[in-house]
């Protein structure tokens, strides 16, 4: 796969959380509306829109072999209910009150069958209630894609992989994804609006996904992409991909204009979401999918660099870490990242236990014959912050690891940290 462009990206904040479900949802609280209506739409420009053939042509005299495929498109827009707070802001606030109640929220779009998401009205972001019976309708359209393949013949080709002596690896470029989110022009297809669905409605797109993982000895799973990759190769990520069409059997929008059809395919892309992200995890990491709980939804985080959409979901694995690195070892996809590393989990549970650990520790190096009120009220204080200490150590490893992510799987953590914060007042 192809590099992506180089982009200035200094002046831009890495992410922008479109959605955001603290509590987590299970496949029961969303659904999919899929139609053509979400497909991206030809930039007036008629140069700016010849652009993307042009770039393309460019990558395709790289490769040996092409062909096309199907990706859904991210819409960024979605209705929801159980909605008790909408912001404008990258972090959540109680008092950040602006949007309340509205029910058009904002995603992302892409043309080639990846899916993607719409954004739409002014409201930047969403917070789900599960007090309130929360259900979220993603809007998802299709985008194109073109699929490449490195040879052994193609010695020449920028990237490839040794298995047994033999050159062999494929990999996917999106076309139009290519030529509108990955151009140096990316910038320009942008509409002038502050309605995200808008601003975006001339892009690609594509909707990807991401989980964060944690294991059960409470740790979470990071990879390390390789140079390989089209994007951010050598980055920090969590382990994802795409929800696909063509596992639903859905690469046009051939039956979209009848309601049973549609509902049916509605269906099935809504469970693909959730069927994706477990299939890519098994990919990336080798895990068996017997060993994954099932995936809750926490939400949907933007790159701003090129508005690149992703879905990000919350999964218990039943293995513990040091086995899940053997398995890693032998992962259908291990190509596409160099180390997989376990990172210690941000847990709600964290600092209270830690505190705890500190006064049982304090108080045996104590005189155990002192009982002197004021003594414990100081010991107290003390292992509490010996355990913030230790704690903000900890903290810190996982956030110096998230600052080298991606700014979409940027985003995926701070989702992550809303649903820690929400556990934590429940």
């Amino acid at each position: 796969m192809e590099k992506a462009e180089e982009i200035d990206d200094r002046d831009l904040p890495p992410f922008k959380l479109l959605l955001a479900c603290p509590s987590g949802l299970s496949p029961s609280q969303v659904s999919v509306h899929f139609d053509e209506s979400y497909d991206r739409i030809p930039h007036p420009d008629i140069d700016l829109e010849n652009s993307i053939s042009e770039i393309w042509d460019q990558r395709v005299q790289l490769s040996t072999s092409l062909f096309n495929g199907k990706k859904f498109r991210s819409l960024e827009s979605f209705h929801m209910s159980g909605v008790t707070g909408v912001g404008k802001t990258l972090k959540m606030k109680d008092d950040d009150a602006e949007g309340y109640g509205r029910g058009l929220l904002p995603l992302c779009s892409a043309s080639c069958p990846i899916f993607g998401l719409q954004y739409g009205g002014h409201v930047f972001h969403g917070v789900v209630d599960p007090n309130q019976g929360s259900h979220v309708c993603l809007h998802l359209g299709l985008t194109d894609y073109r699929s490449k393949m490195y040879t052994a013949i193609d010695v020449d080709s920028p990237f490839y992989v040794l298995h047994g002596g033999n050159f062999s690896l494929s990999f996917l470029l999106l076309r139009t994804f290519v030529g509108t989110n990955l151009s140096p022009l990316w910038d320009k297809f942008l509409a002038q609006s502050q309605d995200d669905c808008q601003q975006c409605q001339h892009t690609s797109s594509p909707l990807g996904n991401a989980a964060v993982v944690e294991t059960s000895d409470k740790r979470i799973l990071v990879l390390q992409r390789s140079n390989m990759v089209g994007e951010f190769p050598d980055h920090f990520v969590f382990p994802g991909g795409h929800p696909e069409p063509e596992e639903v059997g859905t690469l046009s929008h051939q039956y979209d204009k009848d309601l049973t059809n549609s509902q049916l395919i509605n269906r099935k892309v809504s469970q693909e979401m959730f069927d994706s992200i477990v299939r890519e995890v098994v990919e990336e990491i080798g895990v068996p999918a017997s060993s994954l709980c099932n995936p809750v939804f926490i939400g949907i985080s933007r790159r701003m660099l090129n508005v690149r959409p992703a879905a990000f979901f919350f999964i218990k694995c039943s293995l513990p870490s040091k086995e899940i690195q053997q398995l890693y070892s032998s992962a259908q996809d291990g190509y596409e990242s160099t180390q997989l590393y376990t990172v210690p989990v941000v847990s709600l549970c964290t600092l209270s236990s830690m505190r705890c650990y500190c006064i049982v520790h304090v108080v045996l190096f104590w005189d155990k014959g002192d009982k002197d009120e004021a003594l414990f009220e100081f010991l107290d204080s003390l292992a509490e912050y010996i355990a913030f200490s230790l704690l903000v150590f900890l903290f810190n490893e996982v956030e110096s690891m998230a600052s080298k992510m991606p700014g979409c799987h940027q985003g995926g953590f701070a989702l992550y940290k809303l649903m820690v914060e929400a556990a934590k007042d429940t």
